[in-house]
């Protein structure tokens, strides 16, 4: 079972990397790729040339072939980011626009039905907050993220949803604490994972 941590973050010291290197490490060797976004220059943008390959459902850029190529040699997919503004970042978003499209995540059949073909995936996303879980719930950003991710991606799309651990208060001075927070997100991946 082949696992694809995926990471959006300029730095490679923070604590996005820190933790998908370590998830790594917690996963049987030679069974996981990891894609740095950042590092391999992935470009966000959706274009006319995107907006060309929604419509019909194909003719896909040969970097975006390339992703969903990587994609289909996938059994888990880890999302590890960091949140911004209550979301992902716009280069992880990017990359869903531009690779989970018709034609490929999904079908839009003529009669108006849907084919939904990620069903061989299951999707773990590790969200890295910098506010406590308190904040979240009293603002109901962790409801407005998972809404966003797991059902407006994960579901449309067909796929699993797999763990989602969120990792808060990952900017506190409190090194022991945001280490067993850390600890505790990377065990419930690789526990789903390994099952």
């Amino acid at each position: 079972m082949k696992t694809l941590i995926v990471t959006a973050h300029p730095d490679r010291d923070s604590l996005t990397h820190d933790i998908a290197r370590r998830l790594e490490r917690a996963l049987p060797p030679g069974t996981v790729e990891t894609a740095d976004l950042a590092a391999e220059g992935f470009d966000p943008r959706f274009t006319l040339a995107d907006r060309h390959t929604y419509q019909v459902g194909g003719d896909f850029a040969p970097e975006i072939a390339a992703e969903q190529l990587r994609l289909n040699r996938t059994a888990h997919l880890v999302l590890v980011f960091p949140v911004y503004w209550w979301s992902m970042p716009a280069l992880l978003k990017g990359w869903v626009d531009r690779v989970f499209v018709n034609g490929w995540a999904f079908d839009i059949a003529a009669e108006g039905g849907m084919n939904r073909n990620l069903g061989h995936l299951t999707t773990h996303l590790v969200p890295i907050a910098g506010d406590d879980a308190g904040v979240y719930d009293r603002h109901g950003y962790e409801h407005a993220l998972r809404t966003q991710i797991e059902h407006g991606i994960i579901d449309y799309c067909g796929s699993h949803r797999g763990v989602t651990a969120f990792v808060y208060e990952s900017e506190r001075d409190d090194a022991g604490a945001r280490e067993q927070v850390v600890l505790n997100a990377i065990n419930a991946v690789s526990v789903a994972i390994n099952r």
